[in-house]
């Protein structure tokens, strides 16, 4: 037991907390450069069991955020390649790596086995899917976002309010690392808070970090943070679903031009303008389901509808399901 002696050392963890975090399942979804330190610290922590999602494979262009891969890795799978490090750093914990997304089709059932489950990808529909299966499931869940050189970190889910709850409108922008950039030690900062506030969860240690909400800008050195517990879950939230969730009379509407998406995403989808939506006929006593790539356009979309009065509304972010 050399290897945790120092964290054992600590009043609340000792024997009985190494015990939790030795039998804990932790699913983590994405190997990116929030992944690489919530990964490296769980599993150095010897949380015994990480159940890992990323459908990414290793780009150079990572490699100034993402400190587990190096140039050996250009063109391997992230999840496989971080289950490689991450064991031979610590062959006694188990990592179950997949290679493959998280879409509202496959997470209830990664979310139902988990202890904790941490949001690390890089995806406001993927943030959300995770939200609404946690839950549905009472399974806690930490969520970050950063972009440039600040973000959050927050625990949903479980005895707490879901992300839906403090978050109820879209994002602004559908910016990500990849398109408005971002500062590799900011990321891995707000990493190693998700992977703290996964251990302080697991132990149960008091106080827990559900229902709570950290805000970090290393551009301006300001941190702060609120709680949340009691926040009202919202009335009618826009849930995702994957195309093959769609059901016998829909009406799929695709939100993406041509150019964008040559292949609608179903063979009967009705293609048409995002400023066309508030002309679209109510004739139909179906679902209506909104496609855009990352979710946001059809979240706007669909809001425009509810306040014409429809009621029954699904939204495909084509991007996360692959």
């Amino acid at each position: 037991m050399s290897r945790y002696d120092r964290q054992m050392i600590l009043p609340f963890i000792g024997a009985e907390g190494q015990e939790r975090i030795g039998q804990a399942h932790v699913v983590v979804i994405g190997a990116g450069g929030l992944g690489c330190p919530v990964l490296q610290y769980l599993a150095g922590a010897g949380i015994g069991h990480i159940t890992l999602l990323d459908p990414d494979h290793v780009e150079e262009s990572n490699l100034h955020r993402q400190p587990l891969f190096t140039m050996a890795d250009l063109g391997r799978s992230k999840a496989v390649a971080a289950r490689d490090r991450i064991l031979a750093s610590n062959p006694g914990i188990r990592i179950d790596a997949r290679i493959a997304a998280l879409t509202p089709a496959n997470a209830p059932a990664l979310v139902a086995t988990a202890d904790v489950v941490i949001d690390a990808a890089d995806s406001f529909a993927v943030s959300y899917t995770l939200s609404d299966a946690c839950l549905a499931a009472r399974i806690p869940l930490i969520s970050a976002s950063v972009l440039g050189q600040s973000g959050y970190v927050g625990g949903f889910c479980g005895p707490a309010p879901s992300l839906r709850a403090v978050f109820p409108d879209p994002p602004e922008t559908s910016e990500s690392c990849a398109t408005a950039g971002v500062l590799g030690p900011a990321v891995g900062a707000i990493g190693a808070v998700q992977a703290q506030l996964a251990l302080r969860t697991v132990i149960d240690a008091s106080p827990g970090p559900l229902g709570r909400m950290l805000t970090l800008d290393f551009g301006t050195f300001s941190f702060g943070g609120f709680g949340f517990m009691g926040q009202p879950e919202p009335a009618c939230p826009l849930p995702f679903i994957a195309s093959s969730m769609l059901r016998d009379g829909d009406r799929v509407i695709e939100l993406r031009g041509r150019a964008e998406a040559p292949k609608a995403i179903t063979r009967d989808a009705v293609r048409i303008s995002p400023d066309a939506v508030a002309r679209l006929p109510a004739g139909t006593a179906g679902r209506t389901v909104l496609c855009c790539a990352t979710g946001l356009r059809a979240w706007r979309a669909a809001q425009v509808l509810q306040n014409r009065g429809f009621r029954d509304l699904a939204l495909i972010a084509a991007r996360a399901d692959a």
